[in-house]
């Protein structure tokens, strides 16, 4: 598996604690990349860091990537987190549109790699966005709207003709989940980009209903909290827990928790995106982040993680799915501390894969 890539680190070697407020930091790179679910990928990515105040606001962030892949994929996602003056406000979006076909292995986790594959193709839109208001120090408290839309949905199914588990759990064509989430925010990191320390933890309540669009109604609660210990001047510990439960309803099979379906596509280093998936997921990494070179330019982690997936019948939670690996780091913007990131990760059962991102992993 090989990738390369071609960053654009600022020219001048500048303390980021001296910098001015006001500028607008920019990270764009090129690459040829290869991930588990895309196999040959070309790609261009980007993020831009900015201050939207110079005192006592956080470091707001924008990131977006256009990629083309060998297994005909089209992929276009756009994120920001928007701070206001003094933190009064932050503004979060998920925006995204796919067109990907990509292998699904069935609900729960005793699935297997080999057999249990299954191609399904589907046009794809997301458009997540969030509205916080400050409550205390870093804690916060807002509403949004979310909305999943996906269509063309057709599975190339098992040659033997036994019936997946997409079919079985109902199969559709085309789905609309549509409604309103309740969110509460505890952040105390200064820059989201890349944590030197400070705590997050996100609790979204979501509830589709019809009467907003939706094809059933359903409800999900989030549960994402991460934490940062420096270890030494140039390295940092992090924790991070993430839990996807539905509550209530049946949403649709695209729609249900499952591997690398987080905001960033993150979870699960190690295995396929779609590798797991069932109504309850639960999700534990920790990375030790380490500085390689005196300037900062190399840096390097060592990862692990486990992930359980419920029985999608009994809703039992009945095996673990470890992984771990370590990757490199490439500062693309010493000013806003962006990382290019390269992973090579290996899960269970003779899963591994080559994981890329811009910007840390959580």
């Amino acid at each position: 598996m090989v990738a390369q890539w071609f960053g654009h680190p600022p020219k001048k070697q500048i303390n980021p604690d001296s910098v001015d407020k006001q500028n607008i930091y920019l990270s764009v790179f090129p690459a040829i990349g290869y991930t588990l679910q895309t196999k040959l990928a070309a790609i261009l990515a980007g993020n831009v860091a900015f201050y939207t105040a110079d005192k006592n606001t956080n470091l707001s962030a924008i990131t977006s990537s256009i990629a083309f892949t060998q297994n005909k994929q089209f992929t276009l996602p756009v994120q920001y987190n928007i701070w206001t003056k003094n933190n009064h406000y932050n503004f979060q979006g998920d925006w995204r549109y796919y067109k990907y076909p990509q292998q699904t292995f069935g609900l729960g986790s005793n699935n297997d790699l080999t057999t249990d594959g299954n191609l399904i193709d589907y046009s794809y839109i997301r458009f997540y966005n969030t509205v916080l208001r400050s409550i205390a120090k870093n804690v916060y408290g807002g509403v949004g709207y979310f909305l999943d839309y996906h269509w063309d949905v057709e599975e190339d199914g098992y040659p033997n003709g036994r019936v997946s588990d997409f079919k079985l759990y109902g199969g559709e064509s085309k789905t609309v989940s549509s409604g309103f989430g309740i969110n509460f925010l505890y952040d105390s990191r200064t820059n989201p980009v890349n944590p030197s320390g400070g705590a997050y933890a996100n609790v979204l309540y979501r509830s589709q209903t019809k009467w907003l669009g939706s094809d059933d109604n359903w409800q999900s609660l989030l549960i994402d909290a991460r934490k940062y210990f420096k270890v030494s001047k140039n390295s940092i510990l992090g924790f991070w827990s993430y839990n996807w439960l539905i509550l209530s309803g049946r949403p649709p099979y695209l729609d249900l928790p499952s591997t690398a379906w987080d905001t960033y596509t993150n979870t699960g280093r190690g295995f396929i995106q779609g590798r797991f998936r069932s109504k309850y997921m639960l999700y534990a990494e920790t990375e030790y982040r380490f500085q390689i070179t005196n300037n900062g330019l190399l840096g390097g982690v060592i990862f692990a993680n486990t992930q359980a997936f419920s029985d999608w019948q009994t809703n039992r939670f009945n095996k673990l799915q470890p992984a771990a690996g370590g990757g490199l780091r490439i500062k693309l913007n010493k000013y806003s501390k962006t990382n290019l990131d390269i992973d090579y990760g290996f899960g269970s059962n003779g899963s591994r894969g080559l994981f890329i991102n811009i910007g840390e992993v959580f």
